[in-house]
Parts: C-alpha cells; sequence; structure tokens
C-alpha cells in the first residue's frame, strides 16, 4: 500500500488538464506509442468536437522510481463550472491534487474554486506551472501569484510544458515524494466509495470504486450499503485504458465492479460497497448532496417516446451524477420529465448525449430556477416552472435564489463587466487587484438572471479573459411576475415564464416579435399575446394566407365582389374557430436566444 498514490488534476478550463495527463501516461508507457492520439482520456464524441472535458477519467498508471514499483491511480478532471461535481467526486477519492495554472492566462476563477474544494478535503497540493514553452508566457507574474493564492514559495512551483512534455518526469518523481500513500486498514471490513458508473448493454452496471479499507476479491458476495441490495462480484479489476480483470482489489487501490445489475435505481454514486460476510459498520461520509442550478422540461417530441427517454435519462443519470429528473406533464406537450442541471453548458450536452447515445429527440422547455412562494395562508411551497404558480389572489410574496459571483477579468475589462453584472440586477460587494493588470470582482446577484445567457456575454465583453465561478447564498424575496403567452388567447404553457417586473414589458414585447417570425403563416389569423395576469402587455399578428377570391370578378357591380369578400370572411372565422396553432420547436429554441 506505501507504494500507492491516488490524485487528480485540477485546472480552469483550458489550462492543460487533459494534454498532461496524455503527457503522464506516455512516459509511463500505459498507452503504447502507435494508440497515441490527443486528449486519450477524453472517450466522447462530443468531449473531442467540443475540446473541454466532460466527465472525470480513472486510470492506472505503473512507474519505477529508485528501483521500486509505484501505482499512480490518475483522475482527469472537467474544468468547466458546469461540471464542478464531477471534480468534487475525483477529489473525494484522492489524498492529492495537482493544481495547473496556465503560464498565458493566470490563475482564473475556476482554478480558485477547485483548490478551495481540495483544501477543504485536506489534500496535498502541488502547483504546476504549464505552458512554459508559449512566447506569450509571463512565468514571473503567474508564479507571484500561485504563491499569493497557496502561501507556497518559490521553488515548490514545478515548471512544465505538457505540449513538449518539458518537465513531466520531475512533476512524476514529486507526486511520489509528496502526496501521501492512502491510509486505510487491509485487515478491516471490505468499505469502497463507488465515485461513478456506467451502463454496459451486454454486462450491465459497472460501478467503479475506491478501496479506503478491506479487499474485494471476484467471487466474493457484496453489499450496497445504502440500498441494502446484495449481489455477487463476477469480476473485479483495475482501469488502464481498457478494464483489466484482477483476482483482488486492494486497500487504497481504484477499480472496477461487475455484478450484473440491470435495474439503474440500484446502482447510487457515494454508496459504500461492502461484504455480506464481514459488513462494515457505517458508510463513507463525505459525499455531498448534488444541488441543480437550472430547471428545464424535456419531452419526447413523439408522445410515445415517453418510456423509452425515461430509460435513456436513467442509464445517462448513472454516467452523468449531477442530473436530476422527476415526471411532469404539460398541456402543449404531454407528458415528459422536470430535469435539475448545474448551468445551460450541462444542459446542452444532456440533451446531445440523448440525442447521441440513445437516440432520443427532445423539445426543452425554457429554463427556469426554482422559487420559494408564500402564501397568505402561510403555507410555503417550492416552484420549478411559472404553470406551478398558486393563483396570484393567493401570493403573498416570492422569493429568488441568490449567488456570490466571482469574476477574474484583466483590469481593462473593468468597466464593461461592472455594467454587465448591473444590468443584471447585480450588487458589487467587493473588488480585489490580484496583480496591477489583473482584478477580482465579487456580485451578489439573482441567479435567475444568470441562467440564459450570462456567460456568452461575459466572454464577449472581455473578449474571453473573464473567468466566473459562483455558488448559493440563500433566498431573497423579489417583485416577480407570472408572464403569459396567449395564441389565439389560448395561453402556451411551455413558452410562460417568471421574470421581474422591471424586464417584464421589453421581455413580452421582444417574445411576440420573434414568435411572429417564427410561427408559419396558416388559413386564418393568429393573435399573439403577452400578458401578466388579465393584462395584454404585448400584440403581434401573423396575418392570414388568403386566396384573391374576386379575381374571377373582372368588372361588374361591386356588390358581386362584396358578397365574395364575405363569404370568405365567414370561412375565416369559422376555421378560427376549429384551427389549432402548432408551436415549431425552434420556437422554443428562439426564446432562449432573444438577444
Amino acid at each position: 500500500m506505501k507504494n500507492i498514490r491516488n490524485f487528480c488534476i485540477i485546472a480552469h478550463i483550458d489550462h492543460g488538464k487533459s494534454t498532461l495527463a496524455d503527457r503522464l501516461l506516455e512516459i509511463t508507457h500505459t498507452v503504447e506509442q502507435r494508440e497515441m492520439e490527443t486528449r486519450v482520456l477524453d472517450s466522447m464524441e462530443l468531449e473531442k468536437e467540443k475540446g473541454i472535458t466532460i466527465k472525470s477519467h480513472a486510470i492506472q498508471l505503473d512507474y519505477e522510481h529508485n528501483g521500486e514499483k509505484y501505482v499512480l491511480n490518475l483522475l482527469d478532471t472537467p474544468g468547466h463550472v458546469d461540471f464542478s461535481y464531477e471534480v468534487s467526486r475525483a477529489i473525494a477519492s484522492c489524498e492529492g491534487a495537482l493544481l495547473v495554472v496556465d503560464a498565458t492566462q493566470g490563475v482564473q476563477a475556476q482554478t480558485i474554486s477547485n483548490l478551495y474544494l481540495a483544501i477543504s478535503n485536506d489534500l496535498e497540493i502541488i502547483p504546476v506551472l504549464n505552458k512554459i514553452d508559449m512566447e506569450s508566457a509571463m512565468i514571473d507574474t503567474v508564479e507571484e501569484q500561485i504563491v499569493d493564492l497557496l502561501g507556497c514559495t518559490k521553488e515548490e512551483i514545478l515548471h512544465i510544458s505538457a505540449r513538449t512534455g518539458e518537465g513531466v518526469p520531475q512533476l512524476l518523481q514529486t507526486i511520489i515524494e509528496r502526496i501521501p500513500a492512502p491510509e486505510g486498514d487491509p485487515d478491516a471490513p471490505l468499505q469502497a466509495l463507488i465515485f461513478d458508473s456506467v451502463y454496459n448493454s451486454f454486462r450491465g452496471i459497472i460501478g467503479y470504486f475506491r478501496v479506503m479499507n478491506g479487499s474485494i476479491k471476484q467471487g466474493d458476495k457484496v453489499k450496497f450499503f445504502n440500498t441494502g441490495k446484495e449481489y455477487e462480484a463476477d469480476e473485479v479489476g483495475i482501469l488502464k485504458i481498457k478494464m483489466i480483470p484482477r483476482k483482488e482489489v486492494q486497500t487504497g487501490d481504484v477499480g472496477y465492479i461487475i455484478s450484473g445489475i440491470k435495474t439503474v435505481s440500484e446502482v447510487k454514486v457515494g454508496d459504500t460497497i461492502t461484504t455480506v460476510a464481514r459488513p462494515c459498520q457505517e458508510a463513507i461520509a463525505g459525499f455531498e448532496e448534488v444541488k441543480p442550478m437550472v430547471f428545464a422540461g424535456l419531452y419526447p417530441v413523439d408522445t410515445d417516446g415517453y418510456e423509452d427517454l425515461r430509460a435513456a435519462l436513467e442509464k445517462l443519470q448513472l454516467n452523468d451524477a449531477s442530473l436530476t429528473f422527476e415526471p411532469e406533464s404539460s398541456l402543449a406537450l404531454g407528458f415528459g420529465f422536470r430535469c435539475g442541471f448545474l448551468g445551460l453548458l450541462h444542459m446542452e450536452i444532456v440533451q446531445e448525449r440523448l440525442f447521441r447515445e440513445f437516440d432520443c429527440d427532445v423539445i426543452t422547455t425554457v429554463p427556469n430556477v426554482s422559487y420559494i412562494v408564500y402564501t397568505t395562508q402561510g403555507e410555503e411551497t417550492e416552484v420549478h416552472n411559472p404553470s406551478g404558480l398558486p393563483p396570484a389572489t393567493l401570493i403573498d410574496r416570492i422569493e429568488e435564489p441568490y449567488i456570490r459571483a466571482q469574476v477574474i477579468s484583466k483590469a481593462e475589462y473593468f468597466g464593461t463587466i461592472m455594467k454587465l453584472c448591473l444590468d443584471k440586477r447585480g450588487v458589487l460587494l467587493n473588488q480585489h487587484f490580484l496583480t496591477s493588470d489583473r482584478v477580482e470582482l465579487t456580485f451578489k446577484m439573482p441567479l435567475s438572471e444568470i441562467v440564459f445567457d450570462f456567460y456568452d456575454k461575459l466572454k464577449s465583453v472581455s473578449r474571453g479573459y473573464a473567468s466566473f465561478d459562483y455558488h448559493l447564498t440563500g433566498y431573497e424575496r423579489a417583485d416577480l411576475v407570472k408572464l403569459d403567452v396567449l395564441l389565439n388567447g389560448e395561453p402556451v404553457d411551455a413558452l410562460s415564464s417568471l421574470i421581474h417586473r422591471d424586464h417584464s414589458y421589453t421581455f413580452g414585447r421582444r417574445m411576440c416579435e420573434k414568435l411572429k417570425e417564427l410561427i408559419p403563416r396558416q388559413q386564418f389569423e393568429i393573435a399573439i399575446q403577452a400578458a401578466i395576469g388579465s393584462k395584454i402587455i404585448a400584440r403581434e399578428t401573423v396575418k392570414a394566407v388568403r386566396k384573391d377570391v374576386t379575381a374571377k370578378c373582372y368588372g361588374g357591380d361591386i356588390t358581386r365582389k362584396r358578397k365574395l369578400l364575405e363569404k370568405q370572411k365567414k370561412g375565416k372565422r369559422r376555421m378560427r374557430q376549429i384551427g389549432n396553432v402548432e408551436v415549431p420547436q425552434s420556437a422554443f429554441m428562439a426564446v432562449l436566444k432573444l438577444d
């Protein structure tokens, strides 16, 4: 056990985590040269296309140092704020972390928040300065930032280039010297923490675990602590690029278990595995529940696809524990699911994965956050979507979630970022110059203001330099109204939203204008209205497609034309009563991109 090291790589997005993982795999000969490709661990097509890591990836490396053989268990983590739950799970199963900082960009918001996560779990931190081979590298400046952040000395910071491999062998030696070996009792009853799982259509559910105490052997009868279910360990082993079966996985090691589990709900990330013969007394603590930030409805395009969508979501949830969902129904869209996501990028990735991996085409409703509504009777309810609101006469007050947002940027973008945050109802709490040209701004903002397009706007006003991180602080009272969209007097509940009173008029008007462009013309006139309660605040009309019924009257009395027009008018009126308006999928998506 003294020769095992468990560590993860944490950093801001695009600071070179996956490239560093590639070099470590190459130097330890875990991957043959002919199988080597860029970003080996990013196994999903989506990850390669977008150039981001979505999933944490565990892999075991064998390394020889001073004549002794060491086993290194590496976890490569995502850098985007929307996948921070993956990072927290990786950190829970490690003893050390490599904090990678880009020498061309310096310390950024996600660097700091991931660092705090690691420190709160008592991990040994090794600061690593990456991309030192770049011409734009500001090595001295960034070194000072790391020293300020960690309180370490400059000598402790390792200089590497993950692209060329410079400095990586020294990094491997430092990992062995500075990261402690795992602590645990090999003779105690088995305690193993499940940190991830994946669905395989041939073998059932495969669980990835880290053994804290004891050991697990092939053929053992095991029990999952929280669900109480018992299984036989058909196969256990370790994780290389492929899964390698072993007779036994011992204390401190990371491995996988296949036990032919078919029911998705029986495997929970964060659960503890123990043996039936010698069960442990308590589950492993310290695994936090996920807090979804953004809620949206997912509905199958074809109503018959409801059960397929449920099965797809359950299988996806195994691999992405931060996704939460519950059934709901809508007048316009039929039966579907109300899903909780960690952010808009997470929502987009889930939608894309449902389509690619499970062939599920879905309609997504307008994303929103959860509000707490207090009624005049003194009751308190949590509302996720506007259709769940009590009648306006019964509402005493509505409270919305607030966040503490941290923006780090170059000083020259100070003014534009400040304006953007204040426009989003933000309040500046603190400003702190990290160096002469880098500033850290802390704002208090409503969560609902950042779920739409805040991140994209922040990137564009700062030319991609600003980095953003946030956490929930609590709920505060807000002046919110329910904005309904009516088509020919009928409300479309999938398009209704809860919005601040000050923004409701402009939002309602823009929504009507956008829908007018997107809804195809029918044989009858369609009125598109935005309303707050019974008060109409905006209206647009989609004109009817009309046939020229008077074309055959060339000359003659006007009453002949009048008669034909009146006849057409009656037909249009009757058609309006029985005709229904189809809202295209593009209309639901366009509401998200109103700007």
